[in-house]
């Protein structure tokens, strides 16, 4: 265990200066969508982005992105599993509907740019697709 953790921490450093790069390619690019929040302000974690959709059901979107090979949950971290809106997003004042839409994308020093920028294009696609069906 002592090892795995001595791993994790050689490269802290770098590692959460890529995953912020990452992360802002993220919010450059989903910042763009009609109706779009970014959850958060400019003191977030390098590797989480948390935005909701006016609009769209965060779970019909979290379940397209994994058909597109994309892994992403709905609500915050302390409140997955449920259907309910995060009580940590009420708080932050959004209203319940807004947070219904919710969606959070990690990242690791793993991913790359290309999979930033499919994923960009790929929750374009969606919300597109789910909001001209309602």
């Amino acid at each position: 265990m002592a090892l795995a953790l001595k791993k994790s921490v050689e490269n802290i450093k770098e590692n959460n200066q890529k995953t912020e790069k990452l992360r802002n390619i993220l919010i450059e690019g989903i910042s763009g969508i009609k109706g779009v929040h970014i959850n958060g302000d400019n003191n977030r974690l390098s590797n989480i982005v948390s935005v909701c959709f006016e609009g769209i059901d965060g779970e019909a979107l979290a379940h397209q992105l994994d058909l597109k090979g994309i892994a992403a949950s709905t609500g915050s971290a302390c409140h997955s599993g449920t259907l309910k809106p995060s009580y940590v997003l009420l708080a932050l004042g959004l209203d319940e509907n807004l947070a219904l839409g919710s969606l959070r994308l990690s990242l690791c020093e793993y991913n790359t740019p290309a999979e930033a920028d499919y994923a960009v294009e790929t929750i374009k696609e969606i919300v597109e697709k789910l909001r001209s069906i309602r």
